[in-house]
């Protein structure tokens, strides 16, 4: 062994920093095994206990470029299968990712061991929940936001799941922080602290699933029929000239099998086209609808009528069409911030290198089939103190999205499942319709009411309800949490100043 490989192999706890990065992941979809979650960050608050600042910032970082890199590998498959960019491009673009954000882990790691202390009770349960929360929160919003991954989706199917509607996913993760530190002080507490730790624990799963038997909004009067179109056409083929009439007719022939249904809806961009391109075509399928009592929103690409640009968007297919815009785009997919002669580069290749252009803030549920939705497009659902302004007024969430950019990966298994959560958090149904799934009913407790199946052409059709009221999330958003770790985070810092003796 070498001397420059021996303190790396020696490193016990860049070990175990690294292991529990890479198991992490499967406490999320489409594995499902929550309970890893409060293990894995129980490894991370124990490594990180007593380290320095700079063994911390490293520790954090490990365990974050483990836990991306085996969470979100996807990103390479969307670069280089359908982008399609050069594999070395693919794996650098991918690496770049999981860095940054590997750094939010990091960062909270030393910020905990700069200011405070990281060993003890106080930390284990204190300190680094409530820092791990706020680096989360950054994470959802800095740099345009990656929310993918935050810890409390990984708890859609435990009881946690009851803090959804109470204040967010973040809230969720912090219950699973907090379970983590409870763990970390069973296992290095004093008896007293071990007793302490396995009521606080057992406290907060309890509370998780009291609150998961509240009902805080109310079902309105009425059913609503849907059906959710999927053509499952592969993204490599959906953009070639020749696929349009094949998709055209397809979309006709899903359409025309949802007959009886009070609201269809077609997926994101589902036609390749521009919608002021299929205008004859777009109004035949109107016409068929209001025969047959139906309404349909579909998602569709058009012209920004003031620019020479592209907008993502979702339109109510009728007299006078109404629509929503996407708002938040994809840095590198839907937009480029990047100097000229990159984008010069990129055209050259034969990689996307144009704008599209994004809608207003503060845009209007759709009033469609006697329900007002609240709409969003593919990646916007991740960010769901974005859509509070919709509520209470809006009383159905439709999500419309393509996952095919993917392909039989992990991610649309994990997009469902952050669907599931933003359902919770409304305390509304979400219908969520995908180019090659996976389309789902989600009712207002996140739980899945129906599924298609990946890659085949589907129509799901269900029964659900509009929701009036607004759960304390919908009221608060993430203010109440964001509070409540910075004042355990003040509080701590105070204590530790106060409890310093002079000089050290």
């Amino acid at each position: 062994m070498t001397t420059s490989s021996r303190p790396i192999l020696s490193d016990v706890g860049l070990v175990l920093a690294v292991a529990s990065g890479c198991l992490l992941p499967l406490a999320f979809a489409p594995f499902g095994q929550f309970w890893l979650a409060p293990l894995c960050f129980a490894v991370l608050i124990h490594v990180w206990s007593g380290a320095s600042a700079w063994r911390a910032f490293r520790l954090g970082f490990a365990f974050g470029m483990a836990s991306f890199l085996c969470g979100v590998y996807w990103v390479y498959i969307s670069i280089h299968d359908y982008g399609p960019a050069p594999a070395v491009f693919a794996i650098a673009m991918t690496l770049l990712l999981v860095s940054a954000l590997a750094l939010f882990p990091a960062v909270a790691g030393w910020v905990a061991a700069r200011w405070f202390a990281t060993d003890g009770p106080a930390a284990w349960f204190g300190v680094l929940p409530a820092l791990w929360v706020i680096t989360e929160w950054l994470r959802g919003w800095v740099f345009t936001g990656f929310g993918w991954l935050s810890a409390g989706y990984s708890q859609s199917d435990s009881w946690l799941m009851g803090f959804a509607a109470v204040g967010g996913v973040h809230f969720m993760s912090w219950a699973v922080l907090l379970t983590a530190g409870a763990l970390v002080m069973l296992t290095r507490g004093s008896p007293r602290q071990r007793i302490l730790a396995a009521a606080l624990g057992i406290s907060i799963w309890a509370s998780g699933y009291l609150a998961s038997a509240i009902r805080w909004t109310d079902p309105l009067d009425g059913e609503l029929s849907v059906a959710l179109v999927q053509g499952a056409v592969p993204q490599d083929l959906k953009w070639e000239p020749e696929q349009l009439g094949p998709t055209l007719a397809l979309y006709r022939d899903l359409t025309h099998a949802s007959a009886g249904s009070d609201l269809i809806v077609w997926p994101e961009a589902a036609i390749p086209s521009l919608f002021d391109y299929i205008g004859e075509y777009l109004d035949e399928i109107r016409d068929w609808t209001e025969q047959n009592g139906s309404e349909l929103i579909l998602g569709i690409l058009r012209a920004d009528p003031e620019r020479d640009a592209v907008q993502n968007t979702i339109v109510a297919l009728r007299e006078s069409p109404s629509f929503y815009v996407k708002r938040h785009l994809v840095p590198y997919g839907e937009y480029f911030p990047v100097p000229a002669f990159v984008r010069e580069w990129l055209r050259l290749m034969s990689l996307p290198y144009s704008d599209a252009v994004p809608g207003p803030d503060g845009q209007p549920p759709l009033d469609v089939a006697g329900q007002r939705i609240a709409m969003s497009i593919c990646y916007e659902d991740v960010f769901g103190a974005e859509q509070l302004h919709y509520l209470p007024q809006a009383t159905l969430l439709v999500n419309v999205s393509n996952d095919a950019w993917f392909g039989d990966s992990i991610a649309p298994h994990q997009h469902l499942e952050i669907a599931r959560v933003r359902a919770a958090e409304a305390g509304r149904f979400l219908l969520r319709a995908t180019n090659t799934g996976i389309s789902g009913i989600i009712d207002p407790a996140g739980n899945v009411v129906a599924t298609s199946p990946q890659f085949e052409p589907q129509v799901l059709k269900g029964t659900v309800r509009g929701y009036s009221g607004a759960t304390p999330y919908a009221r608060w958003g993430n203010v109440a949490v964001l509070t409540a770790c910075c004042v355990v985070l003040l509080l701590q810092f105070a204590t530790t100043k106060l409890t310093m003796r002079p000089g050290t």
